[in-house]
């Protein structure tokens, strides 16, 4: 999420609790500022993987996918989706901490 849908999304959250803002309208700003899931080629994946300084082992255990599954998407053989690329993108943007 950018920074300024962050800020957003907490400002609504804060109104929502406070009784400013009903159920229905941040429901739409969840919506809104949860953003959608990125595709991944070949290369940025490995790039993520090696930031991590992980082994596609290792990596793979990490995003709880099969063993031959990281080297299959870092050849270009298959693409990540649903939670696996949500993951991936959350290493991206905050590393791998964020999900460890």
């Amino acid at each position: 999420m950018s920074d300024i849908l962050d800020i957003a999304h907490d400002m609504a959250k804060d109104l929502h609790e406070v009784g400013a803002m009903d159920d229905i309208t941040m429901r739409v700003m969840d919506k809104l500022c949860i953003p959608d899931t990125p595709s991944f080629d070949a290369e940025r994946i490995k790039q993520i993987r090696k930031k991590t300084r992980m082994s596609q082992t290792v990596f793979a255990k990490v995003l709880n996918v099969g063993g031959t599954t990281i080297a299959q998407w870092e050849q270009g053989k298959k693409n990540p989706s649903g939670p696996s690329a949500r993951l991936l993108e959350v290493i991206d943007r905050k590393g791998i901490e964020s999900i460890i």
